[in-house]
C-alpha cells in the first residue's frame, strides 16, 4: 500500500519565511519591542516556537514516570490531592470545617496544630475523620516530634495502620529564620530536630513527609519564578546535604521532604516552573547516588498566590485562583491548595472554603484534568519555558552553593537582597500600571466600599517567638496593598473628593481620555463626575464650578487643548484645588503649566505616586 503522508501536498514552511511575513506585517516596527516579551525573570519569550526550538532538550526523551520526572511521576493518570488548609486554632471548630471539607470532596487537610498538646486534643481535632483515607498535614506546631508521637498513639488507639497513613508536617527551619530573624533552636538544633523527624518517620510513619521547604514564602514576598525555584531547591539540597552528614541516608531525607510553592497568574510560566522543579531536583539528587529511586520523586504542594489577591473587587480573586489551580494541575502538582477568595481581608467562612474546594473539583470532575498524563507535553512554548526557567533557577541555586549553602546565604542576606530587589520592581510595575490588578489599580468598581468588611484578626503568624537579628527577615505582602491603602484613606475621610471631567471637542478622544481619568482617580475612591461634552470652554468651566469639584480634569484631543486650556484655567484657577490635563502634549506642556495646569496624567505616570500627592492635598 502506498505510504501517503497527511497533508503531503503542503510543503513545510521554514522559519525564515515566517519571519519574512511577520516583518512585512510589522511595517518597520521593532520586532523585539512589539512581539518579544521580556519577563521579570530576565529572559525573552518569543511570539511563537517551532519543533526546531526543542532540539537539545534531553529530558524530552523520557516518558512520564521516568527520570528526570519532568513529565510527572504518574503513568496512568494525573491525580492530585485536593487540599483544604484550615488555619483555625479552635480544635472543635477546625474539626467541623474539616469534616465538611472531606464530605464535600477534599482528600487532604491542612490543620493548625498549635493547640494540640495531648491525644485528647487530637480526639477533638480528628473526630470522625478516617485518617487512612485522607492526607493529614500538620501546620503551626511548636514541637513536631512530640506531635507525631501523639499522632501515632492516636492512630494506634483507633486501629489505624500507621504504615499506610499519609500526610506531612510543615517543619521548615529556613522559613522560620526568614520570618523570625533566627533559627528556632539554633542552626544545629534545627538540623538535629530535622534528623530526629526523619528517623522517627522512617520507623513509625513511613509515608509521612516530615520536612517542608516553603518556597511560597519567597513567592508571597515578591520574588520571581526563578528565584522562588532556585532558592527553594537550594534549601532542599541543604537539608539533604547536612542530614546525610549527620548520618541519615540521602533517599530517606529526600523522600521525607516536600516542596511547597506559590502559584501566580502567569499561567504558562507557572506550569513550566513546576515541571522545571522536578527536572532540577532529579539533577540534584543524582549527585547523592541514592539507594532508592523514591528520592527522585519530589512531592510538590502548590498553593494559590496570596500576593495576587486583592481586597477590592474580591470576586476577581476567584478568577485568579482558578487559573493558578489550573496551572498546578496541568503541571502535575501532587497536592493543590486553593486559598479562599476573601482570604485577603477576613477569616474564611463556609462559602469561601466551598468555592476554593469546588474550583479544584471542577477541574477534576468536569474538565477531567486528572485523567491525562502530562497535559502540557508537546507544547513547544511550555517545553521552552521549562528549559528557560530551569536554567535561570539553576543559576540561583549555584549562587547559594557558592555562598556556602542556604544557612550562610540567609545570614549574608543574599536571598533577601535578590527577592527584595524583584519586589521593588514588581511594586513599580503596579504603581505605573505596567502590571494590572483588576479592580485595584485599574478598572475599579467606583461604588464599592470595603472598609467595614476588613477584619484584622487572624492574619498573623501562629508562632509567638520573639524576633531575632541573626537573619534579615522577609515580609510577605500583597501587591495591591499600597493602592488599597489609598482607597481606604478615602473611605475613612470625612468627605469624598470630587473629580469633574471637563470633556470637549473630538468625541473619540474626549471619551477615551475621560475613561482614562475615571480609572486613574477611581482607584483612589474619588467621586467621578462625567459629562457628555461641552460646546464651549466657558460652558465647561461654569459647570465645573457649579459641581463643587475639588479636581477638574480636561479631556480632549491634543489639538483642541490649544483652544480649551487657557480659557478654562482663567475661569477656574484658584477656585478649585487642582487643574489636571489628561494626556501629555509634549510641545505644549510648559505653556499649559503657565496657564495653570498642575498635573498631566498619562500612560507613563506613576499612578501611585501621583495619587499619594492628591491624597495629601485633598484629605
Amino acid at each position: 500500500m502506498e505510504d501517503n503522508k497527511l497533508f503531503s501536498e503542503f510543503p513545510p514552511v521554514p522559519t525564515e519565511k515566517w519571519e519574512e511575513v511577520i516583518n512585512k506585517d510589522l511595517k518597520g516596527a521593532d520586532y523585539e519591542k512589539k512581539l518579544v516579551w521580556k519577563t521579570i525573570e530576565g529572559f525573552k519569550v518569543r511570539p511563537y516556537y517551532r519543533a526546531e526550538n526543542l532540539e537539545g532538550l534531553e529530558y524530552l526523551d523520557a516518558n512520564p514516570g521516568e527520570k528526570p520526572f519532568t513529565r510527572g511521576k504518574h503513568v496512568a493518570d494525573n491525580v492530585w490531592e485536593v487540599r483544604q488548609d484550615i488555619r483555625v486554632h479552635n480544635l472543635a471548630e477546625a474539626n467541623r470545617i474539616a469534616l465538611d471539607a472531606v464530605q464535600r470532596g477534599a482528600t487532604s487537610l491542612g490543620l493548625c496544630a498549635k493547640e494540640v498538646k495531648s491525644v485528647a486534643d487530637l480526639e477533638v481535632l480528628l473526630k470522625g475523620i478516617y485518617i487512612d483515607a485522607v492526607s493529614i498535614n500538620f501546620m503551626c506546631s511548636q514541637d513536631y516530634l512530640g506531635l507525631l508521637k501523639l499522632y501515632v498513639e492516636y492512630a494506634k488507639g483507633h486501629g489505624f495502620d500507621c504504615s499506610k497513613l499519609q500526610g506531612s508536617t510543615d517543619f521548615d527551619m529556613f522559613r522560620f529564620a526568614l520570618k523570625h530573624g533566627k533559627f528556632h533552636r539554633g542552626e544545629e538544633g534545627d538540623l538535629q530536630m530535622a534528623k530526629e523527624l526523619v528517623d522517627y518517620a522512617h520507623e513509625a510513619l513511613p509515608k509521612f513527609r516530615v520536612l517542608t521547604v516553603n518556597a511560597q514564602l519567597l513567592h508571597n514576598s515578591g520574588s520571581n519564578i526563578v528565584q522562588e525555584l532556585g532558592f527553594g531547591l537550594a534549601a532542599a539540597n541543604e537539608l539533604v546535604s547536612r542530614l546525610t552528614d549527620l548520618g541519615c541516608k540521602a533517599h530517606r531525607v529526600a523522600s521525607r521532604l516536600q516542596l511547597s510553592v506559590g502559584v501566580g497568574s502567569t499561567y504558562f510560566m507557572e506550569i513550566a516552573k513546576i515541571r522545571a522543579a522536578r527536572l532540577l531536583w532529579s539533577k540534584i539528587v543524582e549527585q547523592y547516588k541514592p539507594e532508592c529511586d523514591c528520592a527522585y520523586k519530589l512531592f510538590i504542594n502548590a498553593t494559590t498566590s496570596s500576593w495576587n489577591q486583592s481586597v477590592y473587587d474580591p470576586y476577581v480573586n476567584m478568577l485568579r485562583s482558578t487559573t493558578e489551580a489550573m496551572s498546578s494541575a496541568v503541571a502535575g502538582a501532587d497536592s493543590i491548595s486553593v486559598l479562599p477568595f476573601d482570604n485577603a481581608y477576613k477569616e474564611a467562612d463556609d462559602f469561601g472554603y466551598r468555592i476554593a474546594r469546588n474550583q479544584q473539583l471542577l477541574l477534576k470532575e468536569e474538565s477531567y484534568m486528572d485523567k491525562i498524563v502530562d497535559p502540557a507535553a508537546g507544547s513547544y512554548y511550555i517545553e521552552n519555558l521549562t528549559d528557560e526557567i530551569a536554567k535561570g533557577a539553576w543559576e540561583h541555586f549555584l549562587k547559594v552553593e557558592e555562598a556556602g549553602g542556604m544557612c550562610k546565604a540567609l545570614r549574608a542576606g543574599l536571598v533577601q537582597d535578590e527577592v527584595e530587589a524583584t519586589a521593588r520592581q514588581r511594586d513599580l510595575d503596579i504603581a505605573t500600571r505596567k502590571t494590572t490588578i483588576l479592580g485595584t489599580n485599574q478598572y475599579p468598581n467606583l461604588q464599592e466600599k470595603m472598609g467595614e468588611k476588613v477584619q484584622d484578626g487572624g492574619k498573623h503568624c501562629c508562632c509567638c517567638c520573639k524576633q531575632g537579628d541573626e537573619v534579615r527577615t522577609l515580609k510577605p505582602y500583597r501587591g495591591a496593598e499600597a493602592f488599597e491603602e489609598l482607597r481606604m484613606q478615602t473611605e475613612r475621610s470625612a468627605r469624598r473628593p470630587k473629580v469633574f471631567l471637563l470633556t470637549y471637542g473630538n468625541l473619540a478622544m474626549r471619551k477615551a481620555r475621560a475613561g482614562f481619568a475615571t480609572n486613574f482617580f477611581g482607584v483612589a475612591g474619588y467621586e467621578i463626575i462625567d459629562n457628555p461634552g461641552f460646546a464651549t470652554p466657558d460652558e465647561g468651566a461654569k459647570a465645573a464650578l457649579e459641581s463643587g469639584a475639588d479636581v477638574v480634569v480636561l479631556c480632549s484631543s491634543d489639538d483642541e487643548y490649544a483652544e480649551l486650556t487657557e480659557p478654562v484655567c482663567k475661569a477656574l484657577k484658584g477656585k478649585v484645588k487642582s487643574l489636571v490635563l489628561a494626556g501629555f502634549p509634549k510641545e505644549m506642556v510648559e505653556t499649559y503649566k503657565g496657564y495653570g495646569i498642575d498635573e498631566f496624567i498619562h500612560v507613563k505616570t506613576n499612578v501611585l505616586e501621583c495619587l499619594t500627592g492628591f491624597q495629601k492635598m485633598l484629605l
